[in-house]
């Protein structure tokens, strides 16, 4: 009897001993995988969210590239980086043709964090089609949107689910007459980004309300400087449609369509034959005003045209001289639209005031190109 438990409890006591020296040694083990673990998989260049944050503007420039190596439909469409190009990892040799044609190009990969594969590969494939100019955003999107002030960008699917939802406040940023009630996405209210502290009132009540912020397509800053407002103010779920109007209109059709006219025309506008001619021909016969963000206009605009925001335009109506016509531009007719009736507002009696209702692209060097709105 005395020989069994002393047998048995030498039993106990070895199954004691193999059991703590098996947990000392599994931690043992993790701690030696985590020390060598492989990183051969990762591309050499990484960077932060400063970096990123420094070379994300609204229009993104042609020499600048944020790619979003994610699935499109799962990841992508939900959240990006505002600007990222959708070019994921496992379609890329079929997207090759999205990526810029200059190789000395800069290119910014990210994907879903530290342990995301996918933009580190994305930029090696990269690298190997001669591209010269590559990094990473390792921490990627977690790290993007873990930042207070950071927002991320929707796609059009995603705008529609939430509508369906009817959990969402959608916000149109663009002028109301000129832009808004021509047409807009279905369920939006509208708050004019240059109306915003005035309307603020009318932006829910719980900070936790999910927002989507648009306007009239990538160009087009309204939204972004909107949601950026929210941001400060404490809203938690605020997002931008990027692409805005013209991309629901293209993917949904029109809505909420009444359509000002007059005399045959959108009032305020210049026919854009007549515009393009006056350029061309017999530029100092106008006034010709950029109302873009002085880095915007910096970067390239009309020769014969002088800079003044949209949001610093009031103060200076007038001055505005009498002897010319006055024609305000912007990239998509949003801002120069609300320029003309803020002006048609402070001073009734300037008759030859219009703005360009067009889609212009400024190449810099007072080269341009314009197109009509789709």
């Amino acid at each position: 009897m005395k020989t069994d438990k002393i047998k048995i409890l030498i039993l106990t006591l070895l199954a004691g001993l193999l059991l703590l020296t098996g947990c000392a040694g599994t931690k043992t083990m993790k701690a030696s995988q985590v020390q060598a673990e492989d990183t051969s998989w990762m591309f050499q260049d990484i960077v932060d969210v400063k970096f990123v944050k420094a070379h994300m503007t609204v229009p993104m420039p042609e020499n600048v590239m944020i790619v979003d190596a994610r699935p499109y439909k799962v990841k992508y469409t939900k959240g990006h980086i505002p600007g990222a190009v959708s070019i994921p990892f496992s379609e890329f040799d079929h997207k090759i043709n999205l990526l810029p044609k200059d190789k000395n190009s800069l290119l910014i990969y990210y994907c879903g964090g530290l342990k995301c594969k996918l933009s580190h590969k994305s930029a090696r494939k990269a690298e190997k089609l001669g591209y010269k100019n590559i990094s990473v955003f390792a921490k990627g999107y977690p790290e993007w949107v873990g930042q207070k002030e950071n927002y991320a960008s929707v796609s059009v699917e995603h705008v529609a689910k939430q509508i369906a939802k009817n959990n969402t406040m959608i916000i149109d940023a663009r002028p109301q007459k000129t832009k808004f009630d021509k047409g807009h996405i279905p369920t939006a209210i509208n708050i004019p980004f240059s109306q915003f502290d005035t309307l603020k009132g009318k932006l829910p009540r719980d900070l936790n309300t999910p927002i989507i912020f648009y306007c009239g397509g990538l160009k087009c800053r309204l939204s972004h400087k909107s949601a950026a407002k929210a941001r400060e103010m404490g809203y938690t779920n605020v997002t931008v449609f990027a692409k805005g109007y013209p991309e629901w209109k293209k993917t949904y059709g029109k809505s909420g369509e009444t359509l000002q006219v007059q005399s045959g025309e959108v009032e305020g506008t210049i026919d854009l034959e007549r515009f393009k001619s006056i350029i061309a021909n017999n530029p100092e016969s106008i006034m010709l005003i950029d109302v873009r963000d002085a880095d915007e206009f910096a970067k390239g605009s009309f020769k014969t045209a002088v800079n003044i925001s949209v949001e610093k335009l009031e103060p200076r109506i007038k001055d505005f001289p009498e002897d010319k016509p006055i024609v305000f531009v912007c990239p998509t007719g949003a801002r120069s639209g609300e320029a003309y009736y803020m002006t048609k507002d402070v001073r009734a009696s300037l008759k030859d005031v219009f703005y360009v209702e067009a889609e212009i692209d400024f190449k810099g060097d007072g080269k341009f190109e314009i197109k009509k709105l789709k």
